[in-house]
């Protein structure tokens, strides 16, 4: 079934109708679903939505996988969804994130297909100590296999006290290699990008206040308008 406009513009709507109508967002977004003719979101989003069970396929023990599109295009909904994919096979996963609260996150999380079911089964952690150190703190002894999603690459160095964006990622890179856990960072695109014609991101159009090495990651996925590319960097 083709949607009438495309799924970010669909959850603006929402986000419209949940201020003007003073309902909570799920609602807001099923009502939008309904339009489309789906009984509830969850099944317009699972056909529509870019999905991350074969993406968790192809992830390595140890890799380090960056997230990437402009606002609305289904970056953070497919990193969630990476770790409901990884709870389905019994892994450990965890969602890091220095943008939403608690109950944002599973909002969101209870708003995807199985969401409800295992979704309280993905540990979240808002603390704005987040960091290399922290996270690396957090996961020791954490099995090989664990997926983790930082929320968001941006955000890491905002705080002066914490060490460079370049430093964060490279001590990541090497604890990830150690100890065969997944990494998954969300990462902003630059809105130079929209101007570009391209249909989808790429390394190139990575947003970068601060200087880093995007050859530290080892696979990328880029989405834009429900397309979704995941390539190999290293």
């Amino acid at each position: 079934m083709k949607l009438s406009a495309p799924i970010y513009q669909l959850k603006r709507r929402a986000k419209l109708l949940a201020r003007t109508d003073t309902i909570p967002l799920h609602q807001a977004l099923d009502r939008i679903a309904q339009e489309e003719g789906f009984t509830a979101w969850s099944l317009l989003s699972s056909q529509h939505e870019p999905s991350a069970s074969s993406m968790l396929s192809q992830l390595a023990d140890g890799d380090l996988l960056l997230i990437a599109a402009r606002p609305g295009h289904g970056k953070t909904l497919l990193g969630l969804q990476l770790l409901l994919d990884a709870v389905s096979q019994a892994r450990r996963a965890t969602f890091f994130t220095l943008e939403y609260t608690h109950q944002q996150s599973m909002n969101r999380i209870h708003a995807l297909p199985e969401g409800e079911a295992i979704g309280d089964r993905i540990e979240i952690v808002t603390s704005d100590e987040i960091s290399a150190d922290y996270i690396i703190r957090h996961f020791a002894g954490a099995p090989r296999g664990t997926v983790a999603v930082i929320d968001y690459l941006q955000l890491l160095d905002q705080q002066r006290s914490k060490p460079a964006l370049s430093e964060q990622v490279s001590a990541l890179q090497s604890f990830a290699r150690d100890t065969g856990v997944v990494l998954a960072f969300i990462s902003q695109i630059d809105r130079s990008f929209e101007a570009g014609g391209k249909g989808l991101p790429d390394l190139g159009d990575v947003r970068l206040p601060n200087q880093l090495d995007l050859g530290l990651f080892t696979k990328a996925c880029f989405l834009h308008n429900r397309e979704v590319q995941l390539q190999h960097i290293a």
